[in-house]
């Protein structure tokens, strides 16, 4: 490394700022983040710079550069000075020993600014040695989305219980084995959602229970979304890094497994046609173990865990059994669906109405209302229908919708090999089965259906007149 990392204890010290245009004032309100006490000098300080002077929150010198300016100084940052006077100013500053940095300029500095990820106290800094800025900004910009927000909130509550816990436990290796869990535990997880009453008053329990206390495992029920990492919550992102044990569906998307903990154990739990799956009871009972075992736990499932997906039941049976549980909602198949189709599921000059069903149910083939199917200002989604297609088609006509309706069948939606195709209603059971759709797909009926992009399936000859719109 050319470069050492520290960091600099600027309490009640002197840092100095030469400048005042924008590259001065960004150096300024990171500098105002320490608790650095600051001197500008700026012969021509921008508005930013004034006010801040005028608020008094910082010493301003409104000329060129003195050395006097240097007296009591620990630290000095050298902005918009003159492009002839800046190697003088920095050469002036430098010989004095005082750490120096030019905006800029890594050749004249004696040392460089970091990008900085602040969750104070906890501070990330990146650096490249000045060779590649834009990378470091691109570095810090993903670790930002990492971090929870009040991942400092969460290091100030520790630092306030460090004590107590001392006291409490007083073999070094299990107080390192109680943070361990404490961190990676619900009640960190109350303190990062900003629930800290509650937390406070769960962390006394575990302080009154010291060495006695047991594991503490957890289980949260993510939604991944209907394919594309890229769709991922942060906080979905978050758990599935953290996770030891992934329990998954089948129809997540083919790379999401990618994106968890390496040593995580991974459990498919996905149900395939002509395959034996577990029973969901069995899947219950699996979370519940491994989290009474003091292990985290992603339950992962495609789409959102409340929309089909089974996660109520899952939630219900955790709850009763006393596990901590939380449910991170995802981006649902219907959504994620019709935007990458480029398909409005509302639209006020064809339907102001959404109903999203199921082509299974727990007794196998769904029942549909009839005014449902009916509707001609609704739209109709519906999960898990290409086995029940030609039902579907011949209960919406029974019921009234003309064959006319425009219907589109999205397969593998937001992934590389997502299909759109359309049709109209009277075609829809032919559709699917001339283009072989394979699962996940979801088909949509309304007017809106016209609007997505994709190919058109001519039902009068089908598998031979298709027209790419």
């Amino acid at each position: 490394m050319k470069y050492l990392p520290i960091f600099a204890d600027l309490s009640g010290h002197w840092a100095l700022l030469v400048g005042g245009n924008e590259d001065s004032a960004r150096k300024l309100r990171l500098l105002l983040k320490t608790e650095a006490r600051i001197r500008v000098v700026s012969a021509t300080p921008n508005d930013e710079i004034s006010a801040l002077a005028e608020a008094g929150r910082i010493e301003l010198l409104r000329r060129d550069f003195e050395d006097r300016d240097l007296e009591g100084v620990r630290l000095a940052i050298v902005g918009d000075a003159e492009a002839l006077e800046v190697e003088d100013v920095a050469q002036r500053i430098r010989v004095t020993g005082i750490p120096t940095n030019v905006v800029d300029r890594p050749e004249l500095s004696t040392f460089i600014i970091p990008g900085i990820v602040d969750r104070d106290p906890i501070v990330i800094a990146i650096g490249s040695e000045g060779a590649a800025p834009v990378m470091v900004r691109r570095i810090r910009e993903k670790i930002e989305g990492l971090l929870p927000v009040r991942l400092g909130a969460l290091a100030r509550f520790a630092q306030s219980f460090r004590g107590a816990i001392s006291a409490a436990i007083r073999d070094g290796a299990g107080r390192r084995l109680f943070w361990e869990r404490f961190f990676d535990g619900p009640v960190a997880q109350d303190v990062l959602e900003g629930r800290e009453t509650a937390a406070r008053e769960a962390m006394l329990r575990l302080v009154n229970a010291g060495e006695q206390s047991g594991p503490c495992g957890s289980v949260a029920l993510v939604g991944a979304g209907p394919g594309d990492p890229d769709l991922l919550t942060l906080k979905a992102l978050r758990l599935m890094q953290d996770a030891d044990v992934i329990v998954h569906d089948a129809l997540i998307g083919p790379t999401m497994l990618e994106y968890v903990r390496r040593d995580s154990l991974r459990i498919d739990v996905g149900k395939r046609a002509g395959r034996q799956s577990r029973t969901q009871d069995e899947i219950n009972a699996l979370l519940a173990e491994h989290a009474e075992a003091g292990r985290r736990v992603v339950r992962l499932k495609g789409g959102d865990p409340f929309i089909f997906g089974r996660g109520g039941e899952e939630l219900a049976y955790l709850k009763a059994r006393g596990i901590a549980v939380e449910v991170v909602p995802g981006v649902t198949a219907a959504l994620g669906a019709a935007s990458a189709a480029g398909l409005p599921l509302t639209h006020r000059d064809h339907a102001n109405r959404l109903t999203i069903l199921t082509g299974h149910d727990r007794n196998g083939l769904s029942d549909f209302n009839r005014h449902l199917l009916a509707d001609p200002k609704g739209t109709l989604v519906i999960y898990m229908g290409l086995g029940a297609a030609p039902r579907i088609m011949a209960d919406a006509l029974a019921a009234g919708r003309s064959a006319s309706t425009p219907v589109a069948v999205i397969e593998k939606a937001t992934l590389p090999e997502q299909r759109v195709l359309k049709a109209q209603l009277g075609g829809l059971a032919r559709l699917v089965e001339d283009e072989r759709v394979e699962a996940p797909a979801l088909i949509v009926i309304g007017d809106v259906a016209a609007l997505a992009d994709g190919e058109v399936f001519e039902a009068a000859d089908a598998g031979r007149h298709r027209l790419a719109v």
